[in-house]
């Protein structure tokens, strides 16, 4: 019997810093413990994730940082979890443990390759100036060939502050605006109406073949609607144009043996489009959630179906929204069961994240954190799987249980999952 694996990517979920954070300034992050201090700090009640503790994620917590998140025992009562006894979850048992990145960045294709069985080591170009911060012959020749009266922005800036700054001028002036953060990435907004969605789609394509010379790994399409300053809203047909992966990841080698994989969220343009089946999209985490619980019941032996949760990451980690971010985990939480009634007997359900994002954190950019992660299904055992040293340790473990050729870096944990 083929199996299939249900991998959910909670976009930005950290669980305590890696152990060369303080290269990326990031000693000290944690997005989790520092969301459920603000919940017990601010709101005065715990973050209540009574589902994923189950899964083990406080656990995971305490065996990447040292600390339990606060309050977590309010929810549960008042011992760990420690793997010694079945859990309550519709059936479903779980392992737990965590995950360290190995690749150059803190990026998301970086975190997903990785994942995927392809970590990055080579680095990636950046823009560091904050303002005048893309090199004039780029500039130059986006223009010309974007057949643009001239470009707004050329600074490091959060979307939703620069669109609200220059959306006005870009609509009247024809202008798109073009931002960056600390990631390799050139971030292009415009009005889906006034400039148009398809233009801007192709003006990325065309900045991200003239970015080429400087290795950036992303160009991103932000449109937006609305008539002025305050009512300006970002919309669902963001798109991340990639460079290709530098190695052939799990989503390929599925593909490869005839494997169905469906992808849901900003997955097939990380991957840009390589081994995807399908790309299903929505408009925020709830719409996202929807899509997989409706790609699951398709879903045929043997697939994949991944998805990214980028809620967590766009709207409430860059934003610095610390107690968005927790509304939001626990909405998540609420809605977890509904999938795990959905799984076959034999299904796998996975869940980490490709970076951190500490909203509680200086700036507006990801941290490097480890990434939990939560194993569940019928047919594995309750326990952990201890601390991981890549990411690619789950894409070769989903490559085993998957019953594929392994992929060319990582280490499965399948043999403690399974008896």
């Amino acid at each position: 019997m083929q199996r299939r694996v249900i991998w959910l990517v909670l976009d930005s979920f950290g669980i305590g810093a890696s152990a060369d954070a303080e290269q990326f300034g990031d000693a000290g992050a944690n997005t989790l413990l520092h969301i459920a201090d603000a919940c017990q700090q601010i709101r005065k009640r715990p973050l209540a994730l009574p589902n994923l503790y189950q899964l083990g994620l406080a656990d995971a917590c305490a065996a990447s940082s040292g600390h339990w998140p606060e309050g977590w025992n309010s929810t549960l009562g008042s011992a760990p979890i420690t793997g010694e006894a079945p859990l309550n979850l519709l059936g479903h048992k779980a392992s737990w443990g965590f995950a360290e990145e190995i690749s150059s960045g803190k990026d998301t294709p970086c975190g997903h390759w990785e994942m995927a069985g392809v970590p990055v080591f080579f680095e990636w170009g950046y823009f560091p100036e904050k303002t005048e911060s893309f090199p004039p012959s780029f500039l130059r020749k986006l223009r010309q060939q974007g057949l643009l009266p001239g470009v707004l922005g050329n600074c490091h800036a959060s979307g939703p502050a620069i669109i609200k700054e220059l959306g006005e001028q870009s609509v009247a002036e024809g202008m798109p605006i073009c931002y960056t953060s600390a990631d390799s990435v050139f971030q292009i907004a415009a009005h889906e109406q006034h400039f148009g969605l398809e233009r801007l789609y192709q003006l990325c394509r065309l900045a991200l073949e003239l970015l080429a010379p400087h290795n950036i790994s992303r160009v991103i399409a932000r449109p937006f609607v609305g008539e002025d300053a305050e009512s300006f809203k970002r919309t669902a047909n963001r798109q991340d144009f990639c460079v290709e992966p530098p190695g052939k990841t799990l989503l390929e080698r599925l593909a490869d043996e005839g494997r169905e994989v469906i992808s849901v969220g900003k997955i097939a343009d990380i991957y840009v489009h390589k081994g995807v089946s399908q790309a299903l999209h929505g408009d925020g985490n709830d719409a996202l959630f929807e899509q997989t619980l409706k790609a699951l019941k398709t879903l045929p032996a043997g697939g994949l179906l991944m998805t990214n949760l980028v809620d967590f990451d766009m709207l409430y980690g860059h934003r610095r929204d610390t107690l968005g971010y927790a509304d939001a985990l626990e909405q998540f939480d609420v809605r977890l069961p509904e999938l795990l009634a959905a799984m076959a007997e034999e299904d796998l359900l996975l869940m980490t994240a490709d970076h951190g994002c500490d909203p509680t954190w200086s700036g507006t950019d990801h941290t490097r954190e480890h990434v939990p992660i939560l194993v569940a299904g019928k047919q594995i055992k309750t326990g952990t799987v201890g601390h991981r040293k890549s990411f690619s340790d789950m894409g070769q473990t989903v490559a085993q249980f998957m019953e594929i050729q392994p992929l060319e870096y990582g280490e499965s944990f399948l043999s403690v999952l399974l008896d």
